[in-house]
């Protein structure tokens, strides 16, 4: 009879680390495979551009093609060709109404080169470049398109900036 609890404890033990395992889970996931690729729910204060890298090293993508949108506070940047140096601009609490973007590898890191627009509750809108976003109040939602090439950015003089190569 003892073995029989042994064995009853033993199963509603796993049972129960399983359960709590699957929930964990469940509030971490921050991507699921379709067809086209992924699709990415990012979750308040998650950092979007480092998910969407992390997601790229972990899944192993030769190269994406990436669109969202969502709440984010955002910090964009327009490219000086003088100085060759990003103008940084911070908007927050801001509807990311688009954002696009690509996947690459460059020095044998994950490259990502990203534009997006936000507006604000007056509908003003501003966009450019994006050096970083962190997700607001609610979500954000980026489906990445996988393609089969893994295609490399590469430093080009000019224009002084990084450029995806489509050489073979």
């Amino acid at each position: 009879m003892k073995t029989v609890y042994l064995i009853l404890f033993t199963c509603l033990f796993t049972a129960r680390q399983a359960h709590a395992q699957t929930n964990v889970m469940d509030t971490t996931t921050r991507y699921i495979k379709v067809p086209a690729g992924y699709l990415m729910v990012l979750r308040q204060g998650d950092d979007v551009l480092a998910q969407i890298e992390s997601l790229a090293v972990r899944e192993k993508i030769p190269s994406a093609n990436f669109a969202g949108m969502g709440f984010v506070n955002a910090r964009f940047g327009f490219f000086n060709f003088d100085t060759k140096e990003y103008e940084p601009k911070e908007f927050n609490n801001v509807e990311l109404a688009s954002m696009r973007g690509s996947i690459a590898w460059q020095k044998g890191k994950v490259s990502i080169h990203a534009h997006g627009v936000v507006t604000d509750r007056e509908f003003k809108a501003w966009g450019g470049h994006m050096l970083g976003a962190t997700v607001g109040t609610g979500s954000v939602e980026i489906l990445v398109t996988v393609h089969d090439k893994t295609l490399e950015r590469k430093m080009e003089d000019p224009p002084g900036a990084n450029v995806l190569q489509l050489s073979e």
